[in-house]
Order: C-alpha cells, then structure tokens, then sequence
C-alpha cells in the first residue's frame, strides 16, 4: 500500500485497500477511528498494523476494540489478485456452501410461506420472522445486512437462506459475523464484485464517532415493532 516507500499511508489509498476485506463501510470507519489515534488522517507503520489487525478480528467476529488486539486470530483476508494475502489460494467459487441441503429445504419452506413476490421478499415480510426469534434488534439488523447480499433490500431464495442461518447460529450464542465469510456466500452471488460508487470510506477530519454507537437497525428493524408474531 506504501508504494513510496514514504512509511506513511494516506487515507485514500488506505480506504481502496481496507475495502478488499469485504467489511462494511460502518465498521471499516470504525476501524479507521481507532487506528488513526492522532486524527491526522495518515498512517504510520504501527497504525496501519493496528488498523490490519482490527481488520482480521471483525472477519473473525471479534469486537473491533482495542481490547481486542491482543486476541489471537489469523491474518486478515483481502481479495485482490495482486494482495500477497489471498484466500489461501482456493476460488471462493470453489468453497461449499455453509448451508446445508437439509436445512435449505426447510428454510426453502418458509421463504414460500412468506408469500414470495417475483422470487423476492420485501423487508417488510423478513421482519416478524427475524423478530420471532427475540435476538437483540442490533444482531438482527447486522443479519439483514450480511444476508442482503446484491443491497437491493429484498432477499430472494438464498439471500433468505443466509439469514436463517445466520440467526440459528446466534441462536446457538454463535458470534453473527462483521462480514459474510466467504462459505456463506450462496454460489448463485459468487462473482467478482465491483465496489459499488467511488464511496468515502474513510471519514474526513471531523470525526463520525456520533454515528457508531446507535447502529441503525437497517431500515427494517424498528424496535417498536411488537414481538408478539
């Protein structure tokens, strides 16, 4: 990322690598905040090894905190063809599929209950089944966003997949992801994909620390929703 050799990483070229990582832009900031201590938006060396390593626990699932950084988890992944870190050299295409054939057939079955529209549910239809299983509003908000892969704010038959899945395994006390592993995503979704827009990742000099605490529940997970579905 220093191609000049200058020991130092500017924010833009920062952003255009950390994006590789396939984390969203909201916890990439986040990232950016606590490895740019000074504000400055620069990296030396040793904020940059923050910044990869922080990288490496929210793939893992791990708080993105400084308490985090002395946790051991493996080297963060980025898919860039040209990154020395690739995904231990297998095509994501070639993974399996994290969700099993049996289990799709039974989430198959209440996609189709929900009364599908062109093969696609609105959020409207997802939520009481999310709310249903009484998991706090911000895990479920960070289900919606993992499983609505294509961001169109409708899931379709894998999409919807992804979520079931995603909620048993919270269910089950399993950490829900800060990114979709690469398993997870269904082989229909499995293609190259174009970083949407030239998005600011990084925040400018004035801070976004306001935006982080109240994580948006996604548009769809009002809390004020009654769990009684």
């Amino acid at each position: 990322v220093d191609s000049a050799n200058a020991g130092r990483v500017l924010a833009s070229d920062a952003a255009v690598f950390l994006k590789k990582s396939g984390l969203t832009d909201l916890v990439l900031g986040k990232i950016w905040d606590l490895a740019d201590t000074d504000g400055k938006g620069i990296l030396n060396k040793q904020q940059f090894f923050v910044a990869l390593r922080l990288v490496a626990c929210a793939q893992n699932g791990l708080d993105v905190s400084l308490s985090s950084l002395n946790l051991p988890v493996p080297p963060p992944r980025f898919t860039d063809t040209n990154s020395p870190l690739l995904l231990s050299g297998t095509a994501s295409s070639d993974l399996p599929w994290a969700v099993k054939l049996e289990d799709k057939v039974k989430y198959d079955a209440i996609f189709d209950s929900l009364n599908p529209v062109n093969g696609l549910l609105s959020g409207d239809k997802v939520k009481p089944v999310l709310l249903n299983s009484k998991l706090p509003v911000d895990i479920l908000g960070r289900v919606w966003e993992l499983s609505d892969i294509d961001r169109d704010g409708m899931l379709d038959r894998d999409e919807f997949a992804v979520a079931m899945f995603l909620v048993y395994c919270a269910l089950e006390k399993e950490p829900v992801p800060m990114s979709l592993p690469a398993a997870l995503v269904p082989p229909s979704k499995r293609k190259p994909l174009s970083v949407p827009g030239a998005m600011p990742l990084i925040p400018s000099s004035t801070s976004t620390k306001e935006s982080h605490p109240s994580l948006p529940p996604v548009g769809i997970l009002a809390a004020k929703t009654p769990l009684t579905q």
